[in-house]
């Protein structure tokens, strides 16, 4: 099936996620053996820009996309990117299985308004026909997502100002379970059947996303990150917030700093991830997790990986996407392996250059 999805012509698109500290953007393009990595670029946000996932400056996320425009080849003019946070609302609704995509569109309009606890008309809807439902075969499981239309017209109007066109408005946590396949293989082998969790651990959110068999079967987003680590360090050693952002990528901080921030921070890291497994057992009645994949810029945090494994007792890695990609001549190999990880999201909404979606 691959194969033949590589011989298609597409419309490339640019995935860009759009952070409160940070614009990220991936581009891929596909050969005959696989994906290729065409452009990797990241860009700082002006702090306030975006606060817990919402935009609160247009123009000024704009800019920062259209420095990113610039380093794209002009003939890619479309882009992805993707909302998170509490106005996103995701189901899986079960309706009949005989209906049509068009159907099912009008089907769902109705019966929305009993299952979106907003205004229908401040609410984007968009659906996935899934899989027929194993309990009742006359039925399909329809993934269902809601956002406040405002979230994501602020999204499609940033692209827009940074010069792209805007094509597909993902949700998040979706997006980071996309990559799954371009990780599996940095997992043991039995891991395409089991049962894997993904944490993206970024500034000021965690995306919380679980596949079993490849399948995407839960997800959840939480408001913790890395931000909480950076303002332990302004506060500990009397830096600015972009000099502690500086120290704790670049590792120059005090000797003491392990006693003093990085081990209350793993300490909170460990009891965040653990409360999200915790949850997803309950109310999806699987008996455990077998593995961990850790993305987002706090993957890079010293010791995560053996931290996590250790005391959760899960087997745990550091996402790198792009492991069993070629790349472009323009990728800086060197500088890749240790900023891959906090580009899950942006390779996750690259990858809607090969597949559908309503539009």
């Amino acid at each position: 099936m691959l194969s033949s999805l590589w011989k298609k012509k597409v419309s490339l698109i640019v995935g860009i996620d759009i952070g409160s500290h940070s614009v990220k953007a991936v581009l891929l393009n596909q050969g005959n053996d696989g994906y290729i990595l065409e452009a990797l670029l990241e860009e700082t946000m002006p702090r306030g820009a975006v606060i817990d996932s919402e935009i609160q400056d247009i123009e000024a996320v704009g800019n920062v996309i259209a420095k990113i425009r610039k380093k794209i080849t002009s003939s890619v003019t479309h882009a992805s990117a993707a909302v998170s946070g509490q106005t996103v609302i995701t189901k899986i609704i079960y309706m009949d299985v005989n209906l049509s995509e068009q159907e099912l569109a009008s089907q769902i309009e109705i019966e929305a308004d009993s299952l979106i606890p907003y205004p229908l008309d401040e609410v984007s809807l968009d659906f996935e026909s899934l899989d027929v439902n194993e309990s009742d075969p006359s039925k399909i499981n329809v993934l269902l997502s809601a956002a406040r239309t405002e979230s994501v017209e602020a999204r499609v109007s940033a692209l827009e100002s940074g010069g792209f066109t805007a094509k597909v408005i993902d949700v998040e946590s979706y997006a980071i379970s996309r990559p799954y396949d371009l990780v599996l293989s940095q997992l043991p082998e039995d891991a395409e059947n089991k049962i894997v969790a993904l944490v993206d651990v970024g500034s000021v959110m965690t995306l919380f996303s679980v596949t079993e068999a490849g399948n995407h079967i839960y997800s959840r987003d939480q408001i913790f990150g890395g931000e909480q680590y950076t303002r332990s360090i302004v506060s500990y050693y009397n830096k600015t917030f972009e000099e502690a952002e500086f120290a704790k990528v670049s590792n120059d901080l005090p000797p003491n700093y392990t006693f003093e921030v990085l081990a209350p921070f793993h300490t909170v890291l460990v009891q965040q991830i653990r409360r999200a497994i915790q949850m997803f057992l309950t109310s999806s009645g699987k008996d455990k997790v077998d593995y961990l994949v850790i993305s987002g810029g706090t993957a890079s945090v010293e010791g995560i990986e053996s931290l996590l494994t250790e005391e959760l007792g899960i087997h745990t890695v550091i996402a790198n996407p792009f492991t069993d990609m070629k790349k472009s001549d323009d990728i800086d190999m060197v500088k890749l392996e240790s900023i891959a990880p906090k580009f899950m999201v942006a390779a996750g909404l690259a990858l809607r250059s090969f597949s559908s979606w309503h539009i």
